[in-house]
């Protein structure tokens, strides 16, 4: 080891979370409706297949695209070869119409403010360079997307001081929570540079609030500080109130020409409105031209193929496409959303009220054996490795509150989500029939689990079977 970097072979890249040891778990023994009906269930993954049959439609509506052709003509070639880091401007073009569209043309982009990255990752990586020296931090309210441990810090050397929220408001951003966080930034010795969002919110499933942007726009103006708006799922908005956008909010209060307006940066990607995450395409907006022009030369490090590039910008330059896609997806999104919820309504556990994401921020305080975080992790090894499903436990989120699970629904099928309830179902059958028999007979909770467990799983087995035959 004494060969290596530090990097190397530090563990701060937050690997050893559960968020991602479920995965790890999962694709030890994933779930296939023929080959592995009782495997892992995958909830954990915010991934949008719900339109998927969309692309295909546009891509079999539009064969010179996928094979590289203008106007019947192979461009090949002309893609294959040495590739511009600034990108292309056909696809840069069609990438701020759809970003616009998406906001309700509310508010337009200009594409030379726009820097093109390999997916949001490496957006939000690239605005840590620009923005901040290792050891100074970045305030990010909780719960917060696990992924920003790894992306934000462990290159960067950039540190995160939680904001904390309660569920008591819906997990708001409040000013005094701001407040709290900067003074906490100060006692441990860090310099705020700035503060991280994602609207709406990765893994809560909301939208910011008019209120909530106000308060950042004056607390990061008052502090002269960066503001980064994640806003990958804009797109996803499926019910009211509607997505405001950051650059909206600071037009309408007319801070063009001031200060603030250079520190305001927006983060973008197609990974997750239009269900892209394999093309690894992010972009980065700001109205700085430094950040830009800095942001540009890094991102010879993850660049967009121009391939990619090209038939993207003939995809999303096809505006009957654009508008009917953004329209059925996000109808596709509510009903999914409305099945997981009412579902889980079913067997007395609620989540918290959403309008936009991939996923449900999902209350199982009622299920925990005490209010801690201990009992949290033992919960979400019980539905992990007896119930077969793999969600997201609140801890490795952050959050304050034990007992909060975010829950995949849009990267399967209706009839897998619908397994996924009646698996939720029975185990809550099962633990209230464990919590009765405890009270009345002195027999070993392990044992009673493990032949009650046995039981529902047989039965979900006989049930796949018949749907089989």
């Amino acid at each position: 080891m004494k060969w290596l970097s530090k990097k190397v072979t530090c563990n701060s890249h937050g690997q050893d979370s559960s968020y991602f040891l479920g995965w790890q778990e999962y694709e030890k023994n994933p779930y296939d409706e023929v080959r592995n009906p009782d495997g892992i269930l995958q909830m954990g993954l915010a991934e949008n297949q719900l339109s998927f049959h969309l692309l295909e439609s546009w891509l079999s509506k539009n064969p010179d695209a996928a094979g590289f052709k203008r106007d019947g003509e192979s461009i090949f070639k002309e893609l294959a070869l040495f590739q511009d880091y600034h990108g292309l401007p056909a696809f840069k073009n069609a990438m701020v119409e759809f970003m616009a569209e998406i906001r309700g043309n509310k508010v337009r982009f200009d594409p030379k403010k726009l820097v093109l990255t390999a997916g949001a990752t490496s957006a939000n990586e690239s605005l840590m360079f620009c923005l901040a020296e290792p050891g100074e931090a970045f305030l990010l309210p909780t719960p917060y997307y696990p992924g920003f441990d790894r992306d934000l810090k462990w290159r960067t050397g950039v540190e995160i001081v939680p904001i904390h929220c309660s569920s008591s408001n819906g997990f708001r951003v409040t000013q005094s929570a701001l407040e709290e966080a900067y003074k906490q930034a100060q006692k441990n010795n860090l310099k705020v540079k700035g503060v991280l969002i994602t609207n709406p919110s990765n893994p809560l499933g909301t939208t910011i609030t008019r209120e909530e942007i106000d308060h950042l726009i004056n607390f990061v103006s008052a502090k002269e500080i960066h503001l980064i708006s994640d806003e990958i799922y804009s797109g996803t908005v499926f019910n009211s109130p509607g997505f405001i956008s950051v650059l909206e909010a600071l037009k309408e209060r007319n801070l063009e020409d001031t200060d603030v307006w250079n520190r305001v940066h927006i983060v973008y990607s197609l990974s997750k409105d239009l269900g892209l995450p394999g093309f690894r395409v992010g972009a980065i907006y700001s109205n700085d031209d430094t950040v830009v022009a800095a942001a540009t030369k890094m991102s010879s490090f993850g660049l967009v193929s121009s391939q990619t590039q090209y038939l993207l910008s003939v995809m999303l330059s096809d505006k009957k496409f654009t508008s009917n896609y953004i329209a059925e997806n996000q109808s596709k999104l509510k009903e999914r959303h409305d099945m997981l919820v009412s579902g889980l309504a079913d067997v007395g556990i609620s989540c918290l009220k959403s309008n936009a994401g991939l996923f449900c921020w999902v209350d199982m305080r009622n299920l925990l054996s005490s209010n801690t975080f201990e009992a949290e992790m033992e919960l979400w090894k019980k539905i992990l490795y007896e119930v077969g499903l793999n969600i997201s436990p609140g801890s490795s989120c952050h959050c304050t509150e034990p007992g909060w699970f975010r829950v995949c629904f849009a990267n399967m099928s209706e009839e897998t989500l619908r397994i996924s309830l009646q698996r939720v179902k029975a185990f809550v059958e099962v633990e209230s029939t464990i919590a009765s028999n405890s009270n009345s007979h002195r027999q070993s909770p392990r044992s009673s689990r493990r032949r009650s467990l046995t039981k529902w799983v047989l039965r979900l087995s006989s049930h796949d079977r018949e749907s089989e035959r």
